[in-house]
């Protein structure tokens, strides 16, 4: 299958924001610290990435439902991190 430009753009931009995203998670589990980021945060990425991935396929882009799939999981993974977190720092503040 013939990759376009405006395609290689996509997926390339697809990479850089998810290694963006997920660097920050893995900051969050190794410091086992979410201080300054708020739960709102990944539900706000999942909603509106969940928005997204339905408009995506409304207009038939390919590219936008795979990026915002994937961009839903690592909220998900962000949430479960900053919720691990916050359990740890509840559990030393006792």
């Amino acid at each position: 299958m013939k990759q376009s430009l405006t395609d290689v753009i996509g997926w390339f931009s697809t990479l850089v924001l998810l290694a963006t995203l997920i660097r920050q998670i893995v900051v969050q589990w190794h410091d086992k610290n979410s201080k300054g980021v708020s739960a709102w945060l990944f539900v706000g990425q999942l909603t509106s990435s969940i928005g997204f991935i339905v408009y995506s396929a409304l207009v038939g882009n390919r590219v936008f439902v795979v990026t915002n799939s994937l961009i839903a999981a690592v909220a998900i993974l962000g949430e479960l991190v900053y919720l691990k977190n916050q359990k740890a720092l509840r559990s030393a503040q006792r």
